[in-house]
């Protein structure tokens, strides 16, 4: 996946006289704290250097996964066509570029942020990137548990990951808060990592007891068949530029992000036969997938070459696709 050019241009404008190693110094202690889902009273985004830093070490990576998101929502509801975006906890605007890259039917978005410094360099990218946009971008400082009170409901919301920054008590009030600010169409993107997985799978549980139909990953309401140390998650190639290749330190031109999602409809949608859960496996002959199917079950599933077009479909299908 690659950046949309207008973001793409903003950032390199925004980041080529900054000292690398300054960038490379902070983007290591800012990948560290997502890692290690760093809980210390303190934003990640705490300063105008940790918020460069994510610029280049970051913000590309957390684009392809919000933008793989929405992109199966557009998958399961083709007539989906959002006018308004609300984006909490929204850093410097990432989810507000995915939502726009993914759906040309937007007009207002409302970007809701605690940190300052987030603010201005998101305001300065849209400036930078947006200006000749028809999208309307109010940015509101707020943080995700009290900023919301006076909130008007939007047709898409986003929460990217935000909720591993949260005390794991407040994130209940936050996801009814979000619901209830939510016209059609809420998606929460968390890291995919075992305890992302956890946090999603409470905010699936919650939403579903508060009638919301889930959209994707999920192609079933049932309990997840999946058991620790197994967990659902998904990865997203991106390609690097030269600035993010050289913060992170990479030798590759692409870096693969991994994240869990949830996206949830007031609307139900016909949902797939199963969606692809690892990276299939392919052999002389033969792919071995494995599914998580319509019915609620956990499946592997090996399609032969006598299956004919079944098995020409299987050969084409991807971690995280849909079949059938």
């Amino acid at each position: 996946m690659q950046l949309p050019p207008a973001l793409r241009l903003a950032l390199d404008a925004h980041l080529d006289d900054r000292p690398l190693a300054g960038l490379r110094t902070e983007g290591a202690r800012l990948s560290q704290r997502y890692r290690a889902e760093t809980r210390d009273g303190k934003r990640h985004l705490d300063g105008e250097a940790a918020v460069l830093a994510y610029l280049a070490a970051r913000m590309p990576a957390t684009f392809a996964a919000v933008r793989a998101s929405l992109a199966a929502v557009a998958r399961r509801q083709p007539d989906f066509t959002p006018r308004t975006l609300l984006d909490v906890g929204a850093g410097p605007g990432t989810a507000l570029w995915a939502a726009l890259d993914a759906f040309d039917s937007l007009v207002a978005a409302t970007l809701v942020e605690a940190s300052p410094p987030a603010m201005a360099v998101g305001q300065a990218l849209c400036d930078a990137g947006l200006s000749d946009s028809v999208v309307d971008v109010e940015w509101v400082a707020g943080d995700a548990l009290s900023g919301l009170s006076a909130r008007e409901p939007a047709d898409l919301v986003s929460l990217a990951y935000v909720l591993d920054e949260l005390p794991p008590a407040a994130i209940p009030r936050l996801v009814a808060d979000l619901w209830r600010l939510t016209r059609h169409v809420l998606v929460i993107v968390e890291p995919g990592t075992t305890a992302g997985w956890r946090r999603i799978l409470a905010a699936r549980d919650q939403l579903l007891a508060e009638g919301g139909a889930i959209l994707a990953p999920c192609p079933h309401a049932a309990a997840c068949p999946l058991t620790p140390p197994d967990w659902c998650h998904f990865a997203e190639r991106v390609e690097r530029s030269r600035t993010h290749r050289l913060t992170k330190g990479g030798t590759v031109p692409y870096e693969d992000e991994k994240f869990i999602y949830l996206a949830v409809a007031r609307e139900p949608a016909a949902p797939p036969a199963a969606r692809v859960l690892a990276p299939p496996r392919s052999g002389s002959g033969k792919v071995q997938l494995k599914l998580c199917t319509a019915g609620g079950t956990l499946q592997e599933r090996l399609v032969t070459k006598r299956e004919g077009e079944t098995f020409r479909s299987a050969r084409r299908l991807e971690w995280g696709d849909e079949w059938g």
